[in-house]
């Protein structure tokens, strides 16, 4: 039986407030602490969930309300030129949901909120006291909080991973800004189709929106990274010029960007990923989803991640012990899994960038590589098939 009883949460987005959930069903009394005002209206563009994540948020309770505001994607088709071909899909597992990151987030936070997870927001965290017996945090308003452990589930740029390890790597920028909008255009495809296209200067994605038009998703490379307040700050017309530059001559790219309005484009902010982060706890804090894994969004696994290692982090602090082997048996159930997405992600994000000769032959590559290479069940099986088994005692071995 664990002597955990007691948590802070650092960071209230996605990760924050499951792993909360996920705590207050083990037992563990959880407050969440976020730097924001308040939620995060508007913040992010749209993410993936695949079934293991939504799987994950079913011992939560959040599932069913995640599923009602995302949109069913059933179908996914590779394209080049006028080339489509569609891509094997495994057999017997749901769809695939794309959600806007802030519904997703308003779910999760009235979800923590209907279960009575305190959330304090405008709490910035600036330090740590720790103790044999507890550990602190410390706010930029001079405020404190104590309790048994405390959980860095503070995003890519994490603050909790420096003080668990101030050598610990920051995040990698991928050189790329992206963008997300609806245009007014209707394309050729059935609704739950996700196409991805390799255009003339870069790749992009594109689905019908419920409701009509199209919502597509396309990056532009950019030099240094920009915070999404310095890109929202950029006037949306000058965006919408260089978009219309880089894609105007692709089909439907093109008529995507001329149909899309420069009050409807959204900069989703410089895309980076995590590198391998050596160390995920000391003493009594703990890093979870994106601050310790944070794969490229070519893996359609992120979110998906963060949900899981939110649930598995309060099994092991449910059935362990202490902290000490709570966390280390927590890493162990969790680091080859997300260092093997991070891994197969970047194998599609070489693909992503193809040079003149190969964006030629490509149209009739493709469905030699979809019948020959393309094996789901190979590739992302092991993935979207996982589910946690919350009853399950978790041991130290």
């Amino acid at each position: 039986m664990s002597r955990v009883r007691t948590s802070i949460v650092i960071g209230g987005g996605i990760a924050g407030p499951v792993t909360a959930l996920a705590l207050h069903r083990a037992g563990i009394a959880a407050t969440v602490h976020e730097a924001y005002p308040s939620t995060t209206d508007g913040v992010g563009g749209t993410l993936a969930l695949a079934p293991n994540g939504v799987a994950a948020l079913r011992l939560v309770g959040a599932d069913e309300a995640v599923v009602a505001v995302a949109t069913p994607i059933d179908r996914q088709v590779l394209a080049a030129g006028h080339r489509h071909v569609a891509l094997p899909g495994l057999a017997g597992v749901p769809p695939l949901r794309v959600v806007r990151r802030n519904a997703l987030h308003q779910v999760l936070h009235d979800r923590a909120v209907a279960e009575g997870v305190p959330i304090v927001h405008g709490s910035r965290l600036i330090g740590v006291r720790e103790t044999a017996g507890e550990v602190t945090a410390v706010f930029a308003d001079g405020s404190t909080a104590s309790a048994d452990v405390l959980i860095g589930a503070d995003g890519i740029h994490s603050t909790v991973r420096g003080l668990i390890d101030p050598h610990a790597p920051g995040p990698r920028y991928t050189g790329l800004l992206g963008f997300e909008a609806v245009a007014r255009h209707e394309v050729a495809a059935e609704p739950g189709t996700m196409t991805f296209t390799f255009g003339r200067r870069g790749y992009y994605l594109y689905w019908p929106e419920p409701g009509g038009g199209t919502r597509w998703g396309v990056n532009l490379p950019q030099e240094r990274p920009v915070s999404l307040t310095e890109a929202r700050a950029v006037p949306p017309q000058a965006w919408l010029r260089a978009l219309q530059a880089a894609y105007a001559d692709d089909e439907p790219g093109g008529e995507l960007i001329r149909t899309s309005t420069a009050a409807g484009l959204h900069p989703v902010g410089s895309l980076h990923i995590m590198p391998p982060v050596p160390h995920w706890h000391r003493g009594r804090m703990v890093l979870v989803g994106d601050a310790a894994h944070a794969p490229s969004n070519s893996s359609g696994q992120g979110a998906s991640l963060a949900v899981e290692s939110a649930v598995q982090l309060a099994r092991c602090l449910r059935d362990l012990p202490d902290a000490p082997s709570a966390f280390t048996a927590y890493e162990r159930l969790r680091r080859r899994r997300v260092e093997k997405v991070a891994a197969r992600a970047a194998r599609i994000n070489r693909t992503k960038a193809p040079g003149p000769v190969a964006r030629a032959i490509m149209p009739a590559l493709m469905p030699i590589l979809v019948r020959t290479a393309m094996d789901p069940e190979k590739t992302v099986g092991h993935e979207q098939r996982y589910v946690i088994d919350w009853d399950a005692p978790v041991t130290a071995g």
